[in-house]
């Protein structure tokens, strides 16, 4: 049962969704620290470390006998692990339609994701093909999950309330990402009377991200609702299933449209958060205390800067608000470009701009793609979403690792991600959302 169905005057049915959008909430709660503690802070450097451990005399290692630039080894890795999601995601999310059963595939994304991540803590030496692989499971099944537990939006929260919810879903997960970077720093700045060395004390830092994601993902596991299944029999799989999503998108143009605009500027946003420790370590030799205090001034800003956007968003509308967005992503991009190295003042500078536009940014994209999903086709089409958001976002960290490999210089890797968010924001401005949400065969909000 849709969202779009529910009268009104049903108090019990209200309840039991505001019961849902509360688990909801908690499964970003979970998985958030993995982006946060992980993808963000830790593992980029600690991986790149470790490859540079195991590389040879000319700086190079060779997974599979393919040279590789042991500096680039991180970036590569994160593109690997889109192309599983992109053979994985289309599958999971017309199963979920067809069958109707959420719940089962967000647990197996969400204990897969948590395992790898748990194991993370035998990291160590030379070991950076270990490193790889744990790191291709788990994206791939934090992008899996992601576009499940985002298909469950249309269903939980009427359409005047999907940015506020929205909103609030990336505060929680914000919010849990600080509270675990708070706890990170304090073991790793006194790694030492805690009796642990400061590798051990980075792999227990990544080990704890998945310990933390299975234990909070009981909650939604718990609270979200199985719907009735849209239609029966076989599915295609894998890129099959991809074109046929995609062959339906194109009787909603506008629909691609957006998505295709959001592929481009979220790919800059997800390099920037994958990518912005390795430039600090390598490029800023900043040191890892001083990573996770700006990642967590990010996530403690990007809780108020969420919830303040998506205040905007019911007087400017949502679009108008992510175009906003992105000029403030440009102006901080490019002036990232300009740090000073060992200046750690100015890197907190940029990370709180950064933090007062990213929660936004995603949040607000996701309740305004909500509205433009066909009622019944919402795991189908937030699988297309979500290899936008984390899954097509493979250019941005294959060019930032590319141009490194290229040149030497992290700054121009940095700021050749500019693009991305001037071509979106071009591209964004000119989709009617209102036409197409009604072309979608959704009511239009008010205010979009």
């Amino acid at each position: 049962m849709g969202i779009d169905t529910v009268r009104a005057g049903a108090p019990d049915e209200t309840a039991a969704l505001r019961r849902e959008q509360r688990g909801w909430y908690v499964y970003d709660w979970a998985c958030s620290v993995y982006s946060t503690s992980v993808l963000t802070v830790f593992l980029g450097p600690y991986l790149t470390a470790v490859a540079r451990h195991a590389a040879d005399a000319d700086g190079y290692v060779h997974p599979l006998g393919v040279p590789v630039r042991a500096g680039s080894f991180f970036a590569y890795a994160v593109s690997l692990s889109v192309i599983v999601a992109v053979l994985v995601m289309p599958l999971v999310g017309s199963l979920a339609d067809r069958t109707g059963r959420k719940k089962p595939l967000l647990a197996a994304a969400a204990y897969t994701g948590a395992a790898a991540t748990t194991g993370m803590f035998f990291l160590d030496g030379d070991r950076y093909l270990l490193g790889g692989l744990l790191l291709v499971v788990a994206n791939a099944a934090q992008s899996v999950g992601m576009m499940l537990y985002n298909s469950y939006l249309p269903q939980i929260a009427p359409p005047a309330d999907r940015d506020a919810v929205s909103s609030r879903g990336w505060a929680f997960g914000y919010a849990a990402g600080s509270l675990m970077l708070v706890a990170d720093l304090v073991l790793y700045s006194a790694h030492d009377s805690f009796g642990l060395s400061e590798t051990a004390a980075v792999r227990v830092c990544l080990a704890s991200a998945g310990l933390w994601w299975g234990a909070f993902a009981l909650v939604p596991l718990r609270r979200l609702r199985d719907r009735h299944a849209r239609v029966e029999g076989a599915a295609p799989t894998g890129l099959r299933r991809l074109a046929a999503t995609v062959r339906d998108m194109r009787r909603h143009p506008r629909t691609l449209a957006f998505l295709l605009a959001y592929l481009v500027y979220n790919d800059g946003i997800q390099t920037v958060i994958t990518q912005a420790s390795v430039y600090g370590s390598e490029e800023l030799g900043l040191g890892q205390s001083t990573l996770i205090g700006a990642v967590l001034l990010v996530q403690v800003l990007a809780v108020a800067g969420a919830l303040a956007m998506g205040r905007l968003a019911r007087v400017h509308g949502a679009q108008r608000t992510i175009l906003g967005s992105l000029v403030a992503w440009t102006i901080t991009l490019a002036a990232g470009y300009f740090l000073p190295a060992g200046a750690p003042v100015f890197f907190y500078v940029l990370a709180a701009g950064i933090g007062l536009v990213l929660g936004g940014s995603q949040a607000l994209s996701r309740s305004l793609f909500s509205h433009l999903v066909p009622p019944g086709k919402e795991a189908e089409y937030f699988s297309a979403y979500e290899l936008s958001d984390r899954g097509m976002s493979w250019l941005g960290p294959l060019l930032f690792g590319v141009t490194y490999q290229l040149t030497g210089s992290y700054r121009s890797a940095i700021v050749s991600l500019v693009a991305f968010f001037v071509i979106g924001f071009v591209l964004l401005a000119r989709v009617p959302v209102r036409r197409a949400i009604g072309e979608a065969g959704n009511p239009v909000p008010e205010r979009i």
